[in-house]
């Protein structure tokens, strides 16, 4: 989880409680009311929380298929060039033998 979205959620449940407080100390209404005030308050702090979750979710999801997507792509350059790679290395060697055995060869005669 980011550091913006950590604060976030902190503020968003930090102002769930002091309003929460504040209602109950200057609340005209009877208790039950006050109650279900507070109950809604801490509702609304909740479905935010959930949404927030939801949209970090997402997004992290999101996150991981672009770096699975990354590292895939990476994968087939590294096996492409390898592969180019290989073939040069045959080459190479396939020279240095047919040179040796023209000096085998040589020596032979």
């Amino acid at each position: 989880m980011s550091n913006n979205t950590g604060n976030t959620i902190v503020a968003i449940l930090v102002g769930a409680a002091i309003g929460a407080g504040i209602g109950i100390l200057f609340a005209p209404d009877k208790g039950s009311k006050t109650r279900e005030k507070i109950k809604d308050g801490f509702d609304d702090a909740k479905h935010n929380l959930q949404d927030k979750l939801h949209e970090v979710s997402e997004s992290i999801k999101g996150k991981i298929v672009t770096a699975k997507d990354d590292i895939d792509g990476n994968y087939e350059n590294i096996v492409s060039s390898l592969s180019h790679k290989t073939e040069d290395v045959i080459s190479f060697l396939e020279n240095k033998l047919a040179d040796l055995k023209l000096k085998n060869a040589k020596f032979q005669k």
